[in-house]
């Protein structure tokens, strides 16, 4: 005989509804009988003191500690399992969510789950009540026919009641389901919070690989495009030097093709050194900026101020966007500060902040709002939850404060 697919279903669900019942039950009734227990050890210290209680009571407390908080995760086992309800791995920190369900409402769940339990053992039976009296042997029902009528009543009753489990089951777990989700799992602001802190790393994983990027890309130019224009340029110094009997006009492409080779390894160079110099990784920010402020086309006075007894440098991703602001904010000096005749780089680390500050004496006037570059520097900084800010009022100075995160 083939069973119906909604009947099909209707039984897997109901099925699935008993189990999972019958499980919180299990874990239910544990927190239920130590608070019985509990109780009854109260109750005998006041009417009948007893110099055993309260050694007794204190190994009974950590049961209800263990209770509290070490039934959580066959809790969440169980949703998961049974009813394919997935609820967050709480942390120690929560842990009164975690006893407030363990310890309060699931002892008020067991009662439900009793009655509910307790109503299918009791239709069960019910209902095979005309099975019972038919299994009784015929010589036993001899006189005793009175018995069928009640009987098949009392079927009745029982298949009505068990028709009644169902959805007395099915609104119970939705019950359960409900609860659960609202005491063991998360809030709005938790989920918020963790939202925030998923996207915090994710932000900082993508930081890492596109600094680990363009040291990859700085790599590769300086090992390979670098050392070919370096050998190109000396091939044609080479020939420069030796082809001494060639025309005048050949010799002039040739004295042309070496200064382009020369100026496209200085742009080069200029290149690898904004991606990611190699002196930032071997030999720290100073060394780096110490580079920088000896290149700069004005003089630039650099003070670094990074204590010698901090357990460990900036993060590499850190260091590398307090490089690359310096490294920018002179070059925009350079460029556009009018009348500057001098800048000043500080650098200095306190506590878990590394500060950079960029000034110089031009006639000011920049706005940072009005130009790709400083934009670009601000969301450079903000990559890594660091702040921006910059004062340039007409007539002078300009000063650029950049202060980045440096978890100890």
């Amino acid at each position: 005989m083939t069973v119906p697919p909604r009947l099909r279903r209707a039984l897997v669900r109901m099925r699935r509804d008993i189990a999972f019942i019958a499980a919180g039950m299990t874990l239910h009734l544990l927190p239920l009988l130590l608070h019985f227990w509990v109780v009854m050890l109260l109750l005998g210290t006041v009417l009948d003191p007893d110099p055993d209680t309260p050694v007794v009571l204190a190994f009974t407390l950590p049961l209800l500690f263990v209770a509290g908080w070490g039934l959580t995760e066959p809790q969440r086992w169980r949703f998961r399992a049974l009813c394919g309800v997935e609820l967050p791995r709480l942390r120690f920190s929560e842990i009164k969510r975690q006893f407030g369900y363990n310890l309060l409402i699931g002892p008020l769940l067991v009662v439900l789950e009793l009655l509910l339990l307790a109503l299918l053992l009791a239709a069960v039976a019910a209902s095979l009540v005309l099975v019972w009296v038919w299994l009784v042997p015929p010589q036993w029902r001899r006189g005793h026919g009175g018995y069928v009528v009640p009987a098949g009543y009392l079927t009745a009753v029982g298949l009505l009641a068990l028709a009644a489990v169902p959805p007395l089951a099915g609104g119970l777990v939705r019950l359960e389901i409900l609860v659960g989700r609202a005491v063991l799992g998360v809030s709005r602001s938790d989920e918020l919070a963790r939202r925030v802190e998923d996207l915090t790393e994710s932000r900082a994983g993508a930081v890492d690989a596109a600094d680990a990027e363009r040291r990859r890309i700085e790599r590769d130019l300086h090992d390979g495009a670098q050392q070919r224009l370096v050998s190109l340029a000396l091939n044609l110094g080479l020939a420069k030097a030796t082809l001494t009997d060639l025309p005048p006009e050949a010799q002039q492409v040739i004295d042309a093709a070496h200064r382009e080779a020369k100026d496209a390894i200085e742009e080069l160079n200029n290149l690898v050194r904004g991606l990611h110099p190699a002196v930032l990784d071997e030999l720290g920010l100073d060394a780096a900026l110490s580079g920088l402020a000896a290149r700069a086309p004005l003089p630039v006075r650099l003070r670094v101020d990074l204590p010698a007894d901090l357990p460990q440098r900036a993060a590499p991703a850190v260091e590398a966007v307090a490089y690359f602001v310096v490294s920018e904010a002179l070059t925009n000096i350079a460029k556009h500060a009018r009348e500057a005749t001098r800048a000043e780089v500080t650098v200095t680390r306190l506590g878990e902040i590394l500060r950079v500050v960029i000034a110089d004496d031009g006639m000011g006037g920049a706005d940072p709002s009005g130009g790709s570059g400083l934009k670009g520097l601000a969301q450079r900084v903000r990559s890594v939850d660091g702040t921006f800010r910059m004062s340039s009022p007409v007539g002078g100075p300009t000063m650029m404060s950049v202060e980045l995160p440096c978890p100890m």
